[in-house]
C-alpha cells in the first residue's frame, strides 16, 4: 500500500486526529411558494404528504395511497419522527416541496425497521401541506423537563406549578399541588407509565 493510501486510511480512521464530519441531510428544494408568511420551527404541528424511496428508486411508502390519502401530522423537532425529518423540514414554507436524502445515521441506522433494511439511505419527496403552532410550545416543555430526558415526572410538574404559583404571588400549598398533579397525570398520562411524554404533552389542550 503506497504512502498516500496509508495516510488516507489513517485519516479516515481518526488515527491522525482527523474526525469524520457528522452526517447531514441533503435538501433539494423542488418548489417554493412566491409568498411565505410562516416558516416551520421546532415545536410546530406540521402536516405533510410524503413518498419514500430507497437509493435504487424503489418506492417503499407514500401517504398519498394510505390513510385515505390524508397527510400525516407530527410535532416537528421533538423526536416523533426520524432525525432526518426533524432536521430537513425546518425553515420550510406552507406549500413548499423538498427532496430529502437521509443517511442511515439520521434514519433507521444499523438496525433498520420493518421493511427498511439496516444501513439504508432513504430519499423522501415531501410537501408541507400545513403548519400550525403546537398546542404547547417546545420551549415550555423544555423548561419543565429539568433533567432533559424528554418526559415529565410528577416531581417536575409539581415544581413547575410551584414556580408558576410563586410568580403569580399565590402562597405555596403542597396538598393542593399534589392533588393538581394527580389530576393532571390522570388525564394526560395516556399510557399510564408515570410520565408525560413529549407527544402526550403536545396532544392535550387542557391544564398546564
Amino acid at each position: 500500500m503506497n504512502v498516500r493510501l496509508v495516510c488516507a486510511f489513517m485519516c479516515l480512521s481518526g488515527i491522525l486526529g482527523g474526525t469524520l464530519p457528522p452526517p447531514e441531510v441533503k435538501i433539494d428544494v423542488l418548489h417554493k411558494p412566491f409568498l411565505c408568511n410562516r416558516r416551520t420551527v421546532r415545536g410546530d404541528s406540521v402536516h405533510v404528504h410524503y413518498t419514500g424511496y430507497y437509493e435504487n428508486g424503489t418506492q417503499f411508502h407514500t401517504s398519498l395511497q394510505h390513510n385515505q390519502g390524508q397527510p400525516v401530522w407530527f410535532t416537528l423537532g421533538i423526536g416523533e419522527v426520524i432525525k432526518g425529518w426533524d432536521h430537513g423540514l425546518l425553515d420550510m414554507c406552507k406549500g413548499e416541496k423538498r427532496k430529502l436524502t437521509i443517511p442511515p445515521e439520521l434514519a433507521y441506522g444499523k438496525e433498520g425497521k420493518g421493511k427498511i433494511p439496516p444501513e439504508a439511505t432513504l430519499i423522501f419527496d415531501i410537501e408541507m401541506v400545513d403548519i400550525r403552532s403546537g398546542p404547547r410550545s417546545h420551549e415550555t416543555f423544555q423548561l419543565m423537563d429539568m433533567d432533559d430526558d424528554w418526559k415529565l415526572s410528577k416531581t417536575e410538574v409539581k415544581e413547575y406549578l410551584r414556580l408558576e404559583f410563586e410568580k403569580a404571588g399565590v402562597p405555596s400549598n403542597d396538598t393542593f399541588h399534589e392533588q393538581l398533579v394527580k389530576d393532571i397525570f390522570k388525564k394526560e398520562d395516556e399510557n399510564e407509565d408515570g410520565y408525560i411524554s413529549a407527544r402526550e404533552f403536545t396532544f392535550i389542550h387542557d391544564e398546564l
